[in-house]
């Protein structure tokens, strides 16, 4: 199958929310929640995904003729490529019924690895949403980032226990979950940190941590203090705060705060080899990408993340041959166009 094969066998099985685009761009799905859409009016996907369309790169090929290095190094870890799949949860309320979390993930950890990058999993209410993601994680010998919401402290210690013994690559908490509606009510409650309670956090996770959702210096610089390992410039694509700047417009200066000091991330809108070669170029190390993996399991199943994986290499290459650089590191802003 190729890619537009895969995203006509997704559009037969994915519904009723998610109408698996041509380019998922948040136009049809807006604010649909449940559904794979943003909060309040929408519009944070979609200036999340614009933004990335109005950044121009700049041609230079007068350089040295030779291919374009993608490998990338994630705490000792070599991928193919600079890219991580996000993680998603709820897959049948958001989705369709072809899959539910614990299939999704089993399928989206073991394809991940044999396509040479990673798989980020999340978490839910039910423990079995962590405890199936573990076991993903496990069978590819690590190779699998889990992902814990910022629950109260007995159950944030209690999954980290889990999160420990299946010994992933690394761990993340999705901090901008505290926006969403099933973690705000609930009793003991859940959702922000502050740093003391991030350095005990990480200190216990004893693996590289990456806190994402940082939207701001500030933030940065408040995760490097506590400790973390890399953090995600996020804003949750849109999903638990409406009319947000997009990941795309912070990255920048967050970029300039952190300084080398850790690694950055990013997320939101990305697409294309195309968009992760800007959003190096803006400063982040890597990038996550969520919706697209979703619809290419959905419509081609470990094929389809494969073809995905292929056709994100081929652009990225494309666009650091014709950009003149030949490895990750000689990414920079003098690539990015400025009227």
């Amino acid at each position: 199958m190729n890619y537009n094969e895969i995203l006509q066998a997704a559009r037969t099985c994915m519904g009723p929310y998610c109408k698996a685009c041509p380019v998922c761009d948040g136009k049809a799905c807006r604010n649909t929640i449940p559904g794979p859409g943003s909060k309040g009016l929408g519009v944070t996907f979609q200036r999340n995904y614009q933004k990335w369309q109005e950044l121009c790169v700049q041609m230079d090929t007068i350089c040295d003729n030779r291919p374009a290095d993608t490998s990338f190094d994630f705490f000792g870890a070599k991928l193919r490529l600079p890219v991580l799949a996000a993680p998603v949860g709820a897959m049948k309320m958001h989705y369709g019924d072809k899959y539910d979390d614990a299939a999704y993930n089993d399928l989206l950890v073991a394809s991940c690895r044999s396509a040479g990058i990673l798989a980020c999993t999340g978490d839910g209410i039910d423990d079995g949403v962590m405890q199936g993601a573990l076991q993903a994680i496990r069978a590819a010998q690590g190779c699998g980032v889990p992902t814990v919401k910022p629950w109260d402290r007995d159950t944030l210690f209690r999954k980290l226990e889990q999160i420990r013994k299946a010994e992933p690559l690394a761990v993340a908490m999705d901090i901008d979950a505290a926006g969403l509606p099933f973690l705000q009510h609930r009793t003991p409650p859940a959702g922000s940190k502050t740093v003391q309670e991030l350095r005990e956090i990480i200190a216990f996770a004893g693996k590289p941590f990456i806190l994402k959702g940082i939207m701001t210096p500030a933030g940065a610089r408040k995760a490097m203090e506590a400790g973390a390992a890399g953090i995600v410039v996020s804003n949750h694509g849109g999903r638990v705060l409406d009319q947000c700047p997009s990941t795309a417009e912070v990255l920048p200066a967050i970029a300039d705060a952190v300084g080398g000091r850790m690694k950055i991330f990013v997320d939101g809108g990305i697409r294309t080899g195309l968009d992760v070669f800007k959003a190096l170029a803006l400063g982040a190390d890597g990038v996550l990408i969520g919706r697209p993996f979703v619809t290419m399991v959905y419509g081609g199943g470990s094929e389809g993340v494969q073809v995905y994986a292929d056709k994100l290499q081929n652009e990225l290459q494309d666009a650091m041959q014709m950009c003149g650089v030949h490895s990750l590191e000689q990414i920079s802003r003098d690539q990015i166009f400025r009227p």
